[in-house]
């Protein structure tokens, strides 16, 4: 291996320390910001990583401070879209000048609501396609899946060399755009559905309705894209098969966040087909009823039940 890459993973939930756990296996140093149950467990007992091919204890640093990203020469950015600023507010003291942040998140504009409060270094967004979710602390649970697709930059050449050799396929492409619409599209067909009814991806596609209810949401999605002026590459509705396919027992991440009480990101998946639309003048009605219905279930979780 080469000189080993210090690294650390700002928002470390199940996406965060699935790349970063995988990293720390192939020997990079690894640290992790999570949440303080997540933290006491990881420095108690390691990560427990229960992947489909392995199942083991990963040690690693970890820490509930921002300041521990100082020193790393990768920062894996993957806290939720609606925290982006705040947290890259919060980590800006402490990142050096070469410090490449690799924003792993949902949505299409993060890596640039990043770069205007990072203003002096840089940032590259990145497609994830992982199927993870926390089972308890310091705990990760591997679903299928586990690749990437980065921004071209200084370091890109690197830091995809590091990730490939640690099993993290990684493609560097010059379209990451298009890529993280292709990714957003594929969220929307899926998120809002999983979410709703707290079920995984494949009860959800073998049930009545549900893939023609897909099929509408992926073509407001790709007209909105085109109105956009973005080039959505490959064969979209395979891509929106193979989810299913290869992660049957997968429950998104807006499913996992409504199930815990938590706030969703659906404001920037459907919710934001549904502003660009209605900015190109482009007619959304499945996703905006999508968007509103998971509103509706955050809205009645975020009310004590008498």
């Amino acid at each position: 291996m080469t000189t080993p890459l210090q690294v650390a993973v700002m928002g470390a939930g199940a996406v965060g320390c699935y790349f970063g756990g995988m990293l720390a296996r192939a020997g990079h140093a690894v640290t992790l910001v999570a949440r303080p149950q997540h933290v006491e467990a990881i420095q108690r007992d390691g990560l427990r990583m229960e992947t489909r091919t392995f199942d083991e204890r990963v040690r690693l640093q970890a820490s509930t401070e921002p300041a521990a990203v100082r020193g790393a020469d990768l920062v894996l950015f993957c806290v939720k879209s609606t925290d982006t600023e705040t947290a890259g507010r919060l980590i800006q003291p402490h990142l050096g000048p070469d410090t490449l942040v690799l924003c792993l998140q949902n949505g299409v504009d993060n890596a640039e609501r990043l770069r205007a409060v990072l203003p002096a270094h840089e940032v590259a967004a990145a497609v994830v396609y992982v199927g993870t979710e926390m089972a308890g602390p310091g705990h990760l649970k591997h679903h299928g899946r586990g690749e990437l697709v980065i921004d071209p930059s200084r370091a890109s050449e690197r830091v995809a060399a590091a990730l490939g050799a640690a099993g993290v396929p990684t493609e560097i492409s010059a379209n990451v755009r298009g890529a993280l619409w292709l990714k957003l599209i594929l969220n929307c067909a899926y998120n809002a559905v999983s979410a709703i009814a707290q079920r995984p991806y494949g009860e959800n596609v073998a049930s009545a309705g549900i893939p023609e209810v897909m099929r509408d949401v992926v073509s407001e999605c790709l007209a909105v894209a085109a109105a956009e002026g973005v080039q959505v590459p490959g064969d979209v509705d395979a891509a929106v098969r193979k989810i299913a396919e290869s992660m049957p027992s997968q429950f998104s991440s807006t499913a996992q966040d409504l199930a815990r009480g938590k706030p969703s990101e659906i404001d920037y998946l459907n919710g934001h087909v549904v502003r660009r639309g209605a900015a190109h003048g482009i007619a959304t009605p499945a996703n905006r009823v999508l968007w509103a219905l998971v509103k509706l279930v955050e809205s009645r979780r975020a009310v004590p039940q008498s």
